[in-house]
């Protein structure tokens, strides 16, 4: 039994990275997470984590802060010193978090991709068959199950956040037998987002997102039970619907679908609707799925476009562990463009040949064509295929922190005793997220939380 010491809640990268942070200040950590098995949504990442600069990258890069601002959208038209400082301090400390992954905890991260609404190549994965959420997850489980000072306990649902007076100090949760406890201690909650929460948080905050596939399994927001306590919570309108998740052909109804990693498009793929490419797929996803959206789909529930989503030889290379699992998984078929379902599909597949060979302009402004390889597609030319549509991904909002990771009441003052790190938390992504920023928040802000809540700790441990 771990001895008293820090509650971190949610076992996902932003909680595993403040348990750690924790540790490595010699303080005991109870991690409660509710799923059976540890790791969230993060172990499931598959595109990467951003960084900027940093040793991995061949070009000089400094846009990635103007690149976020941009990405935010309309909610920078409210630019808060706080909204200010929680970007400032995402995209400065992004360089510090890859050194953290790969010298502290030997992550490989050697691999750089652009993605989608992205000036430069700064979406840092491995370059073996092992996604980055996976091979990231992995490093760090490994490392705090090997500590003593470490606890974690799965199959368990908290129920409510004890506040003593002004501060918080601990936690009720109930386990696999339902019968309460408590926990005592300062507390980090990083329980993630309320994407599952359909009939809860997001048709409170979305009604208009009903009947839209998700890729995060059903279940509650937790953001209530931090508002219960005097949390404020910004931003929970603004849920970032993804342009790109699976449609099984094995169960095409099915309101969970897996998500089509950007990198897939980042990497040189293109998307297609009716044998025609209609957008720049390395726009942001807010832009991408919009141009999905403003038509009818063609099914109703879950809400479903037919699109596709086309790779070349060059692009299955460049992203071959990706794929050969999609491949597995029964998503994604390695066939030609004569045998592609829209006969139109050849003639725009030319023209986006000649765009990448740059004979011409591609028409939809796209500049960043990375691996693809096919300079004179014919109908026997193979390429690689799988449906898609888009998918409520991943949510902006949630309870507001100050750059401290700190937990801000209504009146924007800190609860003592209690930080947020990860989706729970809201205000650092605006209106859209960029692919590899929530990897990335997670460890800047789970870092920032430990450090903080160690610094409390270990000023008040008598009380503890």
């Amino acid at each position: 039994m771990a001895k008293k010491g820090a509650i971190v809640v949610g076992s996902g990268l932003a909680g595993l990275t403040a348990a750690s942070q924790l540790i490595q200040r010699n303080i005991s950590v109870r991690l409660l997470e509710r799923a059976a098995k540890p790791g969230g949504n993060s172990i499931k990442a598959s595109s990467g984590i951003n960084g900027a600069p940093t040793k991995y990258q061949s070009l000089p890069d400094s846009t990635f802060l103007a690149d976020t601002i941009s990405s935010a959208g309309a909610a920078m038209a409210n630019m808060t010193s706080q909204r200010e400082d929680l970007i400032g301090t995402l995209t400065s400390s992004s360089s510090a978090a890859i050194a953290w992954l790969t010298e502290t905890h030997g992550v490989d991260l050697s691999r750089v991709a652009q993605l989608g609404g992205h000036t430069h190549p700064r979406t840092h994965r491995g370059s073996g068959s092992v996604p980055p959420g996976f091979s990231i997850i992995s490093a760090l489980l490994t490392s705090l199950k090997a500590s003593p000072l470490f606890q974690i306990q799965t199959s368990c649902t908290v129920t409510k956040i004890i506040r003593t007076g002004s501060r918080v100090t601990g936690v009720e949760y109930s386990g696999e037998d339902r019968v309460l406890k408590e926990l005592h201690g300062p507390v980090i909650f990083a329980s993630g987002g309320f994407g599952g929460d359909a009939t809860g948080l997001l048709a409170q905050f979305r009604p208009d997102l009903a009947g839209f596939p998700s890729t995060n399994d059903p279940r509650p927001g937790s953001q209530p039970l931090l508002t219960a306590i005097g949390a404020q919570v910004i931003d929970m309108e603004l849920v970032q619907v993804h342009p790109t998740g699976f449609i099984d052909p094995a169960d095409p109804s099915s309101p969970v679908k897996f998500l089509a990693a950007e990198l897939l498009r980042g990497e040189g793929g293109i998307l297609m609707r009716g044998g025609q490419r209609f957008v720049n797929e390395m726009d942001t996803r807010e832009h991408v799925t919009n141009a999905i959206i403003d038509t009818v789909p063609t099914v109703t529930l879950p809400k479903q476009w037919n699109i596709q989503i086309v790779l070349d030889e060059g692009v299955y290379n460049a992203a071959k562990s990706h794929v050969d699992f999609y491949i597995f998984k029964g998503l994604i078929k390695k066939t030609t463009i004569g045998d592609l379902e829209d006969i139109d599909a050849l003639a725009s597949i030319r023209a986006y040949a000649r765009a990448v060979m740059g004979k011409e302009l591609d028409k939809f402004g796209r500049s960043s064509f990375a691996h693809w390889t096919l300079e004179t597609p014919l109908p026997e030319s193979v390429v690689y295929v799988g449906s898609v549509t888009p998918v409520v991904h991943f949510t902006m909002g949630g309870v507001s922190i100050s750059a401290k990771s700190e937990v801000l009441d209504v009146k924007g003052d800190h609860i003592e005793g209690l930080w947020a790190a990860g989706e729970v938390t809201g205000g650092v992504h605006g209106g859209n997220r960029l692919g590899g920023s929530s990897l990335l928040e997670c460890v800047v802000f789970g870092r920032i939380a430990g450090d903080q809540c160690a610094d409390y700790f270990e000023g008040r441990k008598s009380e503890y």
